[in-house]
């Protein structure tokens, strides 16, 4: 019997090596392509941030926004389409990252261990991102008018169920009675005042900005008056 391929013509075998040759390369160029896509969307993100919490979103424009960039004002409008859209998606993403932190906040986990963990990775974000803080405070002071929904649907839930956790730990004897949902309130306003508020900081403590030791220092007072306070 002669072998299955050897029944082929070397005619067909060169034509399906040639289509899976261009299947291959079509599935890198996607590749390369959703990286550089994703790697320009992070780029234009950041930049938007920065030049939001400078000048707001209506003294924003988006040629400011591609010069920060480094990328030309059409990519903008490639990936985002116009200001407004890509406000709204600074404003999601922050949010989310902002969520993110609070899953450690679970009725199985110790008390001290998840406030602090949550406490000290508000801090860190405020430290790392202090422009996306700006942002979001500018939209609360402005009725939140893009974000509305946004808390409604996601933030009110998160902080519903997480206080309903802090709860438990309080009616099981963890921890000092406290009301869980100001203590949310709490914890925002302790840590995003060092970014929202940096002038004010920095005046007061006779710096043009804040170094890494300020932040440390924030971050263990920070957390040390919270921890006290919750009897922990």
């Amino acid at each position: 019997m002669r072998p299955f391929l050897a029944t082929i013509d070397p005619r067909t075998m060169t034509s399906l090596a040639s289509d899976a040759l261009t299947a291959h390369s079509a599935a890198e160029d996607d590749a390369t392509k959703g990286q550089i896509r994703q790697t320009n969307e992070s780029r234009i993100l950041a930049a938007a941030e920065k030049v939001f919490a400078r000048s707001g979103f209506g003294g924003s424009t988006m040629a400011a926004i591609a010069t920060a960039s480094g990328l030309p004002k059409a990519n903008l409008h490639y990936y985002f389409g116009s200001k407004e859209v890509l406000y709204r998606e600074v404003l999601a993403r922050l949010l989310s990252d902002w969520l993110v932190p609070a899953n450690g906040i679970t009725k199985d986990a110790d008390p001290r261990a998840a406030l602090e963990q949550y406490i000290r990775a508000k801090m860190a974000m405020t430290a790392q991102r202090p422009d996306g803080s700006k942002v979001f405070a500018n939209e609360m002071l402005n009725g939140a008018p893009v974000l509305k929904n946004i808390l409604n649907t996601e933030l009110r839930p998160m902080v519903q169920d997480k206080a309903a956790v802090i709860q438990g730990w309080i009616a099981a004897g963890r921890m000092a009675s406290v009301d869980p949902t100001h203590l949310f309130f709490t914890i925002w306003a302790a840590t995003q005042t060092y970014a929202d508020f940096d002038v004010q900081v920095c005046t007061v403590l006779g710096r043009k900005s804040l170094t890494n030791k300020d932040y440390a220092r924030a971050t263990e007072h920070v957390v040390s008056l919270l921890m006290r306070g919750c009897g922990l």
